[in-house]
């Protein structure tokens, strides 16, 4: 399928830059055989009795760094980690401003107890090797790093104090992510307990969102495009429950793409989850087949994204066009501060 197949007219000024406060008053389109909308807390009343909400509980760090390479300014922004040297030291791939100077063996210092080795680079991407291990990194990146804010959120000075509350979900349990699930964003104490009144219950994954994710798509033919690569995580409890869920007839309420993407990766032809701990570089687009996932909490996605085309996959390519330019008539606030939709399969409507 061709990449302009997912283009649209996007105006900047429909891109959130701050969410709404508090965080259940954003909007919810629900995309189904009619498109409707409403706010987030009529969503008990959007799902059944019996249904299950599956959440991503990664943990956004503060993946952005600035060094010196020599006496040259470098920035980079860890994406997506990888196994710990033999040494024992933390090593993450990276995307690196600039990159083209940067080659094996050169050392970039952020500061006096932080400093990082180039193993290897590709294009913008290079392989860092810190000079400390996993957990002795993270607690430094809180005070050293900032949040890697998408591109799309303008910032004089890179993100605030405010986007370290904002832009991290009330699940966040397992540090790793350089982005946030933030379609978790929009879950507050009152309406996790009406969720629980409609016995709608709830279990959580864990995928370690990485900055690929704002990767556009450069291909004109989507078949030719490369997916970033992440980690991601599916306990034996949660696969249990979603097994459990299934068997007696409740839907799985995927919440976010990242969930889905992961539950899709770790399903079995019939649909069966098993426990899951691997990378995924699964590239949902239209004609997949669903296995697992019966609907799906997304915000709304940039035009030739991956994303945009994933929620084509799931809805119907026509069919979101229309829910986008609905969303842009009403003016709904888009991506990662944005709004929220409600998306039924295609083939279940």
């Amino acid at each position: 399928m061709k990449t302009d197949l997912f283009d649209f007219d996007l105006p900047r000024e429909f891109i959130a830059q701050r969410p709404v406060t508090p965080r259940d008053a954003a909007r919810l389109l629900h995309v189904a055989s009619s498109l409707t909308d409403h706010t987030m807390l009529d969503l008990p009343a959007l799902l059944r009795d019996g249904d299950l909400m599956v959440f991503n509980d990664t943990r956004v760090i503060p993946a952005r760094l600035k060094g010196k390479r020599g006496e040259a300014g470098v920035e980079v922004t860890l994406h997506k980690q990888e196994p710990p040297s033999e040494e024992g030291l933390a090593r993450w791939f990276a995307f690196a401003k600039p990159a083209k100077k940067l080659k094996p063996e050169d050392r970039i210092v952020f500061s006096e107890d932080l400093n990082a080795e180039v193993l290897g680079k590709n294009e913008g991407e290079v392989l860092l090797q810190f000079n400390l291990s996993p957990e002795e990194l993270y607690p430094v990146l809180e005070h050293k790093g900032s949040l890697p804010l998408p591109p799309y959120i303008q910032r004089e000075s890179g993100s605030d104090d405010q986007d370290r509350k904002d832009y991290q979900t009330r699940f966040a349990r397992h540090t790793g992510a350089v982005a946030a699930p933030t379609a978790s964003l929009h879950y507050t104490d009152r309406l996790m307990a009406q969720l629980a009144q409609h016995n709608i219950r709830n279990t959580t994954l864990t995928l370690h969102v990485g900055a690929g994710t704002f990767l556009p798509v450069k291909v004109d033919d989507i078949k030719d495009h490369r997916m970033h690569s992440e980690n991601g995580i599916i306990g034996s409890e949660a696969a249990s429950l979603i097994n459990e869920t299934r068997k007696n007839g409740g839907r799985i309420i995927a919440v976010g793409t990242t969930s889905l993407r992961l539950l899709e990766s770790a399903a079995g032809e019939d649909g069966t989850i098993k426990p899951y701990n691997d990378a995924t570089d699964i590239f949902i687009s239209p004609g997949y087949r669903f296995k697992c996932v019966d609907a799906l909490l997304t915000n709304f996605h940039l035009p030739r994204s991956t994303l945009f085309m994933l929620v084509s996959a799931f809805s119907g390519l026509e069919r979101m066009k229309a829910a986008y330019s609905h969303a842009m008539t009403n003016n709904y606030r888009f991506y990662s501060y944005g709004d929220c939709s409600l998306l039924e399969r295609e083939d279940r409507l």
